[in-house]
């Protein structure tokens, strides 16, 4: 829409695309900035529940608490920066950020980090709302599928480094809990600085007073979201399975406990959800979907493999699989938004996407957690994935049903 525009004064497109790509390379970092913290801690699971003392179930709650606050963020944050602008929802989300980093640092105790999770959800809430939107308005109409395509390979790529830089500086460093959520903080204070940089205009004035309410999308749009809902679902449903139980598993049923492992599973879970979308990009939108449903099942029978032979080797290909399907399932749905949502609309798009995500992403791996506390951890995590590769394929003949003629 003409209000968000960033650019001030007409000029020749060819005088504007070097501008409008490093604004939306920009505004980019800022959501991979976000999404380095949304997983540093997932190396460092072990450590704590080594330190404090929790069950699986209680790491579970932990994870759980994340996806708390990314839903209550995503309540409000996509109606706020439609309506107000970008700009007021991604400062108080890049604070909170901060805010978590330090209690990451000095957390001694279950409540300080169920206390970061939450704020980090809540971050994270913000920032694929109106983070996200903030990449395609500044890509411009004419650049709406690369920017789609761009703000998605930012959120994976944040999502795999988190763990990387991690698990590397806990396999090197006796206490380093410290040091990484000191560098994290670093790469947070850069996001806020691009923010109070980005030309992000505020939309024009809407009448009446603003009252929250639930995230939509037009009528119209309404099939493209549930066809970017049910493919991105069960692929970032997967995803948090192998962020929350994933070092469980290595180290308790694979005998795997190195940290820059669980680390380094992670962040090539994510880097595979990254190169696929590059592969794939100039496929249809169904074609896209279709193969992230696909893999989003292939990555369950791997789960199931591993745990009942115990081979890591398959667990590793799994989570392979797993950021595969969460990859195309969001570059699918994020792409139906970018050539179908009016602009106006956008953020409270991607939030309504978000929410259709995470709702499963939080609930099944706590599910599954109180199951492995009372069963095992292979009877729990053979159930999670059996339930989870069925609810792929209903996603799959769900998008090959609804956009067979588009």
């Amino acid at each position: 829409m003409s209000a968000q525009t960033p650019i001030d004064v007409p000029v020749a497109p060819e005088a504007t695309r070097a501008p409008a790509a490093s604004r939306m390379w920009a505004a980019a970092w800022v959501v991979t900035a976000v999404f380095v913290l949304s997983n540093s801690a997932t190396p460092l699971y072990v450590h704590w529940q080594r330190e404090i003392g929790f069950s699986a179930a209680t790491l579970t709650e932990i994870f759980g608490a994340y996806i708390l606050g990314l839903l209550a963020a995503l309540l409000v944050a996509g109606q706020l920066s439609d309506r107000y602008g970008r700009k007021p929802v991604l400062v108080p989300a890049l604070l909170a950020a901060i805010v978590a980093c330090f209690l990451f640092a000095a957390a001694h105790a279950v409540p300080m980090l169920v206390a970061a999770r939450l704020l980090s959800g809540a971050a994270v809430g913000a920032i694929v709302s109106a983070g996200m939107a903030s990449v395609v308005d500044l890509g411009g109409p004419e650049r709406r599928k690369q920017a789609s395509l761009m703000a998605s390979v930012a959120m994976v790529l944040g999502a795999g480094l988190g763990p990387l830089l991690a698990g590397a500086l806990a396999q090197g460093l006796a206490r380093p809990v410290l040091p990484i959520f000191m560098v994290e903080f670093v790469v947070l204070a850069t996001a806020l600085i691009a923010v109070a940089l980005l030309p992000l205009k505020r939309p024009a004035p809407t009448p009446g007073t603003w009252r929250p309410r639930l995230p939509g999308v037009p009528v119209e749009n309404r099939p493209h979201l549930a066809c970017g809902i049910a493919v991105f679902g069960p692929g970032i449903t997967a995803t948090s399975f192998v962020l929350s139980l994933g070092p469980s598993l290595l180290s308790r049923v694979l005998g795997v406990t190195s940290p820059l492992i669980a680390g380094g599973m992670a962040c090539v879970m994510f880097l595979t959800a990254t190169g696929v979308q590059f592969a794939v990009r100039r496929l249809s939108v169904r074609a896209i979907l279709l193969i992230g449903s696909t893999a989003t099942v292939l990555a369950m029978v791997g789960v199931a493999i591993a745990v009942n032979g115990s081979i890591a080797s398959v667990m590793v290909a799994a989570a392979l699989l797993a950021g595969a399907g969460q990859g195309l399932g969001q570059l699918g749905g994020l792409t139906l938004i970018g050539l179908h949502v009016p602009a106006h609309r956008r953020a409270e798009a991607n939030a309504v996407l978000n929410f259709g995500g995470y709702i499963p992403a939080g609930l099944l791996p706590v599910a599954t957690g109180y199951l492995i506390d009372r069963s095992g951890l292979a009877v729990g995590a053979t159930a999670f994935a059996v339930f989870l590769g069925t609810a792929a394929v209903v996603g799959a003949l769900f998008v090959a049903r609804r956009l067979a003629k588009r």
